[in-house]
């Protein structure tokens, strides 16, 4: 059973939204898989917090399956924040000015 506080910023879900319509413009059902493929690593997440290794100060990485994203999230006081739903082909300078 999970029991962690979730917090998702409105930026990741704007992340993962603007995936959902560009994945479902290329194949119907395909961002239906890739909203899965997000929720699965996020209650990934939520079992065990401190099995992604920290990446950046006090922040970790998850990586999606099946497709080329990561998720940035702190774990701070029992609570997960996520900060982004990022695709691993953009400029990593956008993750770590949104992380500060």
């Amino acid at each position: 059973m999970i029991f962690r506080d979730l917090i998702i910023l409105p930026e990741a879900e704007q992340d993962a939204a603007e995936a959902y319509a560009w994945y479902e413009q290329q194949e119907s059902g395909l961002g239906e898989e890739f909203l899965r493929c997000v929720d699965a690593c996020i209650q990934s997440i939520r079992r065990n917090p401190q099995i992604y290794r920290i990446i950046h100060e006090s922040y970790r990485r998850a990586v999606l399956r099946r497709f080329p994203y990561v998720i940035f999230y702190e774990f701070v006081d029992e609570t997960i924040i996520i900060y982004s739903v990022f695709h691993c082909s953009q400029d990593p300078n956008k993750w770590r000015s949104r992380l500060s």
